[in-house]
C-alpha cells in the first residue's frame, strides 16, 4: 500500500504566505560561484582511472540524480542574495498578515546577523513537513533558491522527515504544484553525517534542490567551536580526508535557507548561535506552539484545524476507581518545589479517609517533619515511619545526576515522578486494556466496510511489563501482554455472541483471530536482539534510538494492510514522537498520568486523518461532515478521570491558541469589564466598569457613525489619530457618558495589544474583600450579637447497654461496605470549537458512564487494631466497641475483608448516630468565658466571583455567598421583608459544640422593634428539605442540640432558634410564638 497525496487549500495558503513575503525579489536560477574543492593528494598515473572509466550506461540515472557530481569541477551553486530592503519586507509581511487575518507585526524580526525570521504555526497532525516541502519547491520556482537545511529537535522527527521527503518525491514531481501540474523537479535530500562529509560536496556543487536534514543534538554539539566532541572537531577543523577544508565553510558558502521544525524544543541560545554560523539567507520556523515569537505569516492552530476538519475528533474515556482500599500505602511524588523564601516542599499524592468514610486520592504540600499518616486521616498503612525525615526533601540536581526525591523516617525514598505501593495499579491497567479493546472492536466493525484498517497504540514505560526472556533468551509474555491476550479473547467472545451477523464478513473474520497474534511490540533492540527500554537523555522526553524508529517507519505502510494481523501495538513512551500512523484510532498510556507529558502531546500521535486500504485519505473532499466526524474519531483511554483529562487537554489547547485580531462589536463590549484600579484615582467612584447589551450597542453605533471602526469591526486610522473624541462622546446617551474613560481604555488596549491585561470577563468579576458595613453598627444587630456571642461547654450521660443494643441493631440493618469497582466516563469534542468554550472548559461534553466490578483481595497484609480503630472513630471505650462487634451478624463482620477502612469508618459512624440520638435528651450546656471577635466575619478575606454571590442591602456585609438556591432565596427575602431590620450570614467559625461534632448555624436575624413581633432575635437554619443521609442522622442531632441550647435553656437571653426552608416558614414560626 502506498499513500495517495491530495492538494489542500491550507497547504497552498501556507506556502504562498511565506513566498509572498519576498514579492519583488527577482528570479535568479542557479547562481554560481567558485567553490573550494580542497587540496588533493597526488596519485600515481597507474592508479588514475581512464577518462571514461565512470561512463557506465547503467549508472547514468544515478549520476543524474546526484546532480552530475564531479570532484574536479570547482563550480558551485548557492542561493541568490535577498535584494529587498527591510521596509519592503515588512510591508510584504503586513500584507500577508492582513490577508491571513493575523495581528500585524510592529517591526521586522531578524537575527543578530540581519537574516529575516518568519514563523508558520501549524497544528500537530496537519502535515508541517509536507507544507514546508511544498514551500521549498515554490521558493525555487519563484526565486530560484535551491539550498535548504532542515533542523529537527530529535532523531524521531529527523527519521520521519527523511521518510516524508522520500515518499512525496514523485507527487511533487508530477502534480504537487496545484493537484494537476507538478514542479517537474525532484529534491535531493540527505541526513547530515559527520563520517560522510563528501555528501557536502554534492550539496554545494548541484544546481538542483538540495536539502540537508540535521537533528538538534548533532546541531548544537557541532556548533560549539571549542567543544571537545568529535562532531565539533570535525565540522570546525581542516580535515585531510576533506581536502584540508572546514565542513562549515563548504555548507555556509551556499547561503542556505534554514527551516526549523519544532524550534521550541531546540533550546534558545545554542541553536540560534549555530544558525548564524551557517550564514542563512533567512530562517523559517514551523511549530504548533512557538515559544519565541517572530513575524507570523501563517497560522493554523488547534481551533482552525478542528473546525476545518483537518484532524480527527477526540473522544476521551476516563476512569475512576470507586471504594478504594486504604491498605496499600500508595504514594506518588508529583514535584519538589523550591522557592527563595522557604525550605523545599514536596507535593505528594496519597490516599485519605474522608469524613464520609470513603478512601479518596488527594494531594498536598509537605514540609520536612510532616507525617503522611496524620494527613491521611489515620490510615493504618501509613502509620509506621511515613514522616518526612530531617533534610529529607531533596530538589532536582542537588545530588549530581539525580532528580528530586523525598526520604522518610523509615528509610524509604521516593523519587520525583515515581509511585510507591500502588495496590490498584494492576487493576487500573487491566481496565484500560479492556476498554481499549472494546473501543477498538466497535470502531473496527464500523470501519470494516470502508476498507479502513483500525490500529490501537499502547505506550508503556517499562518493556519488561510487555516482554521478558527466559534463561535461553526465548521471549516470554510480560504482565501487560498476558493481560491483553486474556482480555482480547474474552472481549471478542462476548462481542461476537452479542452481535447479529450483517453479512459484511467482519464477525467471521473476527472469530479467526486470537489474542496471541494480533499484538506486537516496537522497542529499542540490544545486541542480542532483545527488546529493551529506550534510553532517554537528561532533559529530554524522547529516545535517540535510530534502530527503533527505523523499525516503526519501515512498517508504517505494512501496518495499514489487512494482510498484516497486527492491530494492537505496544511501544515505549520514549518512542512516542516516532508514531504518526494515520490509522491509530485508540491511544492508551499504561502509566501514571503526570505533568511531564502534556495532554496535547499525548493525543498528538493519533490526530492525522485516516486512510483506506488504497492509501486514500478520508477527508472532507470525500466524506460528508457527519461521516467525517464519525470515521475520523480518536479515542483516548486515559489513566485518570474523564473530568481531569478533559480539563487538562482543553487547558493545553487554549494556552497555545494564537491571538486573533479583536473584532469590536456588541458582544465584545458586553463581555468586558474594566477593573477600577486600571482607571486611576480620579475615576475611583466608577468602581469596576462593565457594559450592558444596550450600552454595548450604543458604543458600537457611536464608533461606526464617527468612522472609528470599519465594517469588519476593526479600528480605523482615524481612531488612531483622534481616539474616542468629542464627536463620538456626543453620540452616546447621557447616562453612558460617565463611562467614557473606561471605553477609551478598552479601545486603547486594542491598539496597544494589552486587551487581555486590562479587560476581564464581566461574568467573572471578583469580590475582593467583604468587610463589615454600616448595618453592623445598627442597634438591633449589636443587641442580637450581644445575646448570641458566647461560648459554651456541655456535659452528657447515657447508658452503655442501651447504646450497644441500638448500635448492633443499626449495624445489622444498615451497614453497607462497598467492594472495589470502576466507573468509565466517556466524553467527546463538540462538533465545532470556540475559544470561549475552551476557556470555560466546555468544549467537551459527557456522553455516558457505566460501572464495572473488580474482584480483588483487599487485605494487602496490613494489620489493624480493629477495636482501637472503632473505639477512636466512635469516641467510645474499647470494651464497648468489643461488645458491639461480638454481637453483630457474622455476615456483617465479614464485610471487613472487602474494605477494611470503609468498614471501620461506617461502623464508627453508625455508632455515633445512635449515640447522637441518645444524647439530645440528656445534654446540658453551660456558658464559659470568652466570645467571638468580629473578625470571624472577614477572616481570610474574599476573592470570589460576583456571579456566585448576592449583593445584599440589610446584611452586615455587602455580599452574601449562599450555599445553593434555598439560601440565595432566603437572603433575598430577608432584604425585601419589611419586618427585618438587619441580618448576618454567620461564618463557619461561629460554632456550637455538640457530642457529635461542632455545629455552625446559618443565619442571625433581628426584626424591627415596630414589627409587632414578640420575639425579635432569631438564629435560623436553612437546610432545604433535610433529606440527605447526614441530615437524617448526625446533622439532625446537631440541630436538636442547638435548638435545646437556644430555646429550652435560659442561656441566650430569650433568643430563639428555628429551622426554615424559606423566609415565610420562619415568619410563620415567629408568629406562632405570639
Amino acid at each position: 500500500m502506498q499513500f495517495k497525496f491530495s492538494q489542500y487549500q491550507y497547504q497552498t495558503d501556507a506556502a504562498d504566505a511565506v513566498c509572498d513575503v519576498f514579492d519583488g525579489q527577482p528570479l535568479q536560477d542557479g547562481v554560481s560561484y567558485i567553490r573550494d574543492t580542497g587540496i588533493r593528494r597526488p596519485t600515481s598515473p597507474a592508479l588514475q582511472p581512464a577518462q571514461d572509466a565512470f561512463d557506465i550506461p547503467e549508472l547514468r540515472p544515478v549520476q543524474e540524480m546526484l546532480g552530475h557530481f564531479d570532484a574536479d569541477d570547482d563550480t558551485g551553486y548557492r542561493n541568490a542574495d535577498l535584494l529587498l530592503d527591510g521596509e519592503r519586507l515588512l510591508a510584504n509581511i503586513k500584507n500577508v498578515q492582513r490577508r491571513q487575518n493575523l495581528t500585524e507585526s510592529p517591526k521586522l524580526y531578524t537575527d543578530p546577523a540581519g537574516a529575516v525570521e518568519l514563523d508558520v504555526e501549524m497544528e500537530t497532525g496537519t502535515g508541517k513537513t509536507f507544507v514546508y516541502t511544498k514551500t521549498m519547491f515554490e521558493l525555487n520556482r519563484r526565486y530560484g533558491w535551491s539550498k535548504f537545511i532542515v533542523v529537527v529537535p530529535s532523531i524521531a522527527i529527523r527519521e520521519g522527515v527523511a521518510k516524508s521527503l522520500d515518499m512525496t518525491g514523485d507527487y511533487f514531481y508530477t502534480s504537487g504544484r496545484d493537484g494537476n501540474e507538478g514542479y517537474g523537479k525532484k529534491l535531493h535530500s540527505f541526513i547530515y553525517d559527520s563520517s560522510n562529509l563528501n555528501r557536502l560536496d554534492e550539496f554545494a556543487q548541484s544546481s538542483d534542490i538540495q536539502v540537508m536534514v540535521i537533528n538538534m543534538q548533532a546541531f548544537n554539539t557541532s556548533m560549539k567551536e571549542n567543544g571537545r566532541s568529535r562532531d565539533a572537531r570535525i565540522i570546525f577543523s581542516e580535515r585531510d580526508d576533506f581536502g584540508s577544508r572546514r565542513p562549515i565553510d563548504v555548507i555556509s558558502a551556499s547561503h542556505p535557507i534554514m527551516i526549523l521544525d519544532e524550534p521550541q524544543k531546540m533550546g534558545g541560545k545554542a541553536t540560534q548561535a549555530g544558525i548564524r554560523l551557517f550564514k542563512p539567507l533567512f530562517t523559517l520556523n514551523y511549530s504548533a506552539t512557538h515559544k519565541i515569537k517572530h513575524d507570523l505569516v501563517y497560522a493554523l492552530d488547534a481551533l482552525d484545524a478542528y473546525n476545518q476538519r483537518l484532524v480527527k475528533r477526540i473522544e476521551v474515556k476516563g476512569f475512576e476507581l470507586n471504594n478504594m482500599r486504604g491498605t496499600d500505602g500508595y504514594l506518588y511524588l508529583q514535584d519538589v518545589i523550591v522557592s527563595k523564601n522557604r525550605a523545599p516542599q514536596a507535593r505528594i499524592e496519597y490516599k485519605k479517609l474522608s469524613s464520609a468514610g470513603k478512601v479518596v486520592t488527594t494531594s498536598g504540600l509537605f514540609d520536612e517533619g510532616d507525617d503522611v499518616y496524620t494527613a491521611s486521616g489515620g490510615l493504618e498503612a501509613y502509620r509506621d515511619g511515613w514522616r518526612i525525615a530531617p533534610d529529607g526533601i531533596v530538589p532536582d540536581g542537588l545530588e549530581p545526576g539525580r532528580t528530586g526525591y523525598v526520604r522518610f523516617m523509615n528509610g524509604e525514598t521516593l523519587g520525583k515522578g515515581r509511585i510507591m505501593n500502588d495496590g490498584s495499579e494492576a487493576d487500573m491497567r487491566r481496565v484500560q486494556i479492556r476498554e481499549t479493546i472494546l473501543s477498538h472492536l466497535h470502531k473496527e466493525e464500523h470501519l470494516w466496510a470502508r476498507g479502513i484498517k483500525c490500529l490501537s497504540l499502547f505506550f508503556i514505560d517499562e518493556v519488561a511489563k510487555y516482554r521478558q526472556y527466559d534463561d535461553d533468551g526465548e521471549p516470554l509474555n510480560g504482565e501487560y501482554a498476558d493481560m491483553f491476550e486474556q482480555e482480547y479473547d474474552r472481549c471478542v467472545h462476548d462481542f461476537v455472541e452479542n452481535r447479529l451477523d450483517d453479512g459484511s464478513g467482519y464477525l467471521d473474520w473476527l472469530r479467526t483471530t486470537h489474542g496471541r497474534y494480533v499484538h506486537k511490540g516496537y522497542f529499542s533492540i540490544d545486541k542480542h536482539g532483545h527488546s529493551i527500554d529506550s534510553k532517554v537523555k537528561r532533559g529530554s522526553e524522547d529516545s535517540d534510538d535510530i534502530s527503533a524508529y527505523d523499525l516503526i517507519l519501515k512498517n508504517k505502510e505494512r501496518l495499514l494492510s489487512f494482510d498484516e494481523p497486527t492491530r494492537f501495538i505496544f511501544s515505549h513512551s520514549a518512542l512516542r514522537e516516532g508514531w504518526d500512523n494515520p490509522n491509530v484510532f485508540q491511544i492508551c498510556t499504561l502509566k501514571h498520568s503526570d505533568n511531564e507529558v502534556g495532554k496535547r502531546q499525548e493525543v498528538g500521535r493519533g490526530l492525522r486523518l485516516c486512510v483506506n486500504r488504497e492509501g486514500v485519505r478520508q477527508d472532507r473532499n470525500l466524506l460528508s461532515d457527519a461521516d467525517f466526524l464519525d470515521v475520523n474519531l480518536l479515542t483516548v483511554i486515559a489513566s485518570e478521570s474523564y473530568e481531569r483529562f478533559a480539563e487538562s487537554l482543553q487547558k493545553d489547547i487554549e494556552t497555545d491558541l494564537r491571538e486573533r485580531p479583536i473584532v469590536i462589536n456588541d458582544a465584545f463590549f458586553a463581555k468586558t469589564c474594566v477593573p477600577a484600579d486600571k482607571l486611576g484615582p480620579e475615576y475611583a467612584g466608577l468602581g469596576d466598569v462593565s457594559f450592558s447589551k444596550d450600552e454595548a450597542r450604543d458604543i458600537v453605533y457611536a464608533l461606526t457613525v464617527d468612522r472609528l471602526i470599519d465594517r469588519d469591526g476593526k479600528l480605523t486610522d482615524k481612531y488612531k489619530e483622534e481616539r474616542f473624541g468629542k464627536d463620538a462622546v456626543e453620540l452616546l446617551p447621557e447616562p453612558l457618558r460617565k463611562k467614557v474613560p473606561a471605553i477609551r481604555l478598552v479601545l486603547d488596549s486594542v491598539v496597544e495589544g494589552t486587551t487581555k491585561v486590562l479587560i476581564g470577563n464581566a461574568l467573572k468579576r471578583k469580590v475582593h474583600g467583604n468587610p463589615l458595613n454600616a448595618n453592623w453598627q445598627k442597634k438591633e444587630f449589636q443587641e442580637l450579637w450581644r445575646r448570641i456571642n458566647h461560648k459554651y461547654a456541655y456535659t452528657v450521660s447515657f447508658d452503655d447497654d442501651e447504646l450497644v443494643k441500638n448500635a448492633v441493631k443499626a449495624i445489622d440493618e444498615r451497614l453497607v461496605v462497598s467492594k472495589l469497582s470502576y466507573t468509565v466516563t466517556r466524553g467527546i469534542q463538540k462538533e465545532n470549537a470556540s475559544r470561549n468554550e475552551l476557556a470555560d472548559r466546555t468544549h467537551f461534553h459527557r456522553n455516558d458512564s457505566y460501572t464495572g466490578g473488580l474482584d480483588v483481595d483487599a487485605s494487602n497484609g496490613v494489620r489493624y487494631d480493629l477495636l482501637g480503630e472503632i473505639a477512636q472513630a466512635a469516641t467510645i471505650t474499647r470494651r464497648c466497641a468489643a461488645r458491639i462487634l461480638k454481637s453483630i451478624r457474622p455476615d456483617r463482620f465479614l464485610m471487613f475483608r472487602d474494605n477494611p477502612e470503609q468498614f471501620i469508618a461506617r461502623v464508627g459512624r453508625l455508632i455515633v448516630q445512635e449515640k447522637a440520638n441518645m444524647v439530645v435528651d440528656h445534654i446540658c450546656y453551660d456558658r464559659i468565658e470568652g466570645g467571638y471577635d468580629s473578625s470571624i466575619f472577614t477572616k481570610g478575606g474574599n476573592n470570589r466571583d460576583e456571579a456566585e454571590g448576592y449583593q445584599a442591602s440589610k446584611c452586615v456585609q455587602d455580599w452574601v455567598f449562599p450555599d445553593g438556591r434555598i439560601e440565595s432565596d432566603f437572603a433575598k427575602d430577608l432584604d425585601n421583608a419589611a419586618e427585618v431590620a438587619v441580618y448576618a450570614k454567620l461564618p463557619r467559625g461561629f460554632q456550637i459544640p455538640t457530642p457529635v461534632g461542632n455545629y455552625a448555624p446559618d443565619w442571625a436575624v433581628a426584626f424591627r422593634d415596630d414589627s409587632g413581633l414578640k420575639h425579635l432575635f432569631f438564629v435560623a437554619e436553612t437546610k432545604g428539605s433535610l433529606e440527605s443521609f447526614d441530615l437524617r442522622g448526625i446533622e439532625n442531632s446537631k440541630i436538636a442540640c442547638a435548638k435545646r441550647l437556644f430555646n429550652q435553656l435560659d442561656l441566650a437571653d430569650g433568643t430563639r432558634y428555628e429551622q426554615a426552608t424559606t423566609y415565610q416558614t420562619l415568619l410563620d414560626e415567629v408568629k406562632a410564638l405570639q
